[in-house]
């Protein structure tokens, strides 16, 4: 079992995909820090060697921001955002899309489910009379 940066990651997957299963690091990252340690991209996370491990740790820590202090800095940077009121800042605040996109459809990932909104459905013209009567 391999943890780094606060992640267990997981023993049967190629160490080069392993590593993107830490928040901040994606694939040209990755094979970055497999080319400064020197570790094998094919080599799996449960055969690597306790030295392997420590390396890939040092790294990590010491050239890149992940886990914690990346989501910090970015929900730190978001409500910088939100304060100042600019228009991306009233965009998260509504949980409407930031970056220009369409709302009349789609977005329904951002603004999450269809909330119907209009008139009650007519009653039938039979049960009005009776009402009347």
């Amino acid at each position: 079992m391999a943890r780094i940066a606060g992640v267990e990651l997981p023993v049967g997957k190629r160490i080069e995909v392993a590593l993107t299963y830490i928040y901040g690091i994606g694939n040209s990252v990755s094979k970055k820090i497999l080319e400064q340690t020197g570790v094998n991209p094919d080599t799996r996370v449960k055969n690597l060697t306790e030295g392997e491990i420590a390396s890939l740790r040092n790294v990590i820590e010491r050239e890149y921001r992940v886990e914690g202090d990346l989501r910090r800095d970015v929900s730190l940077n978001i409500k910088r955002l939100i304060d100042i009121k600019c228009y991306r800042g009233t965009r998260h605040l509504r949980s409407l899309p930031v970056r220009g996109q369409r709302t009349k459809t789609n977005a329904r990932t951002r603004k999450g489910r269809k909330k119907t909104v209009g008139a009650l459905k007519a009653k039938p013209k039979e049960a009005v009379k009776k009402e009347e009567k």
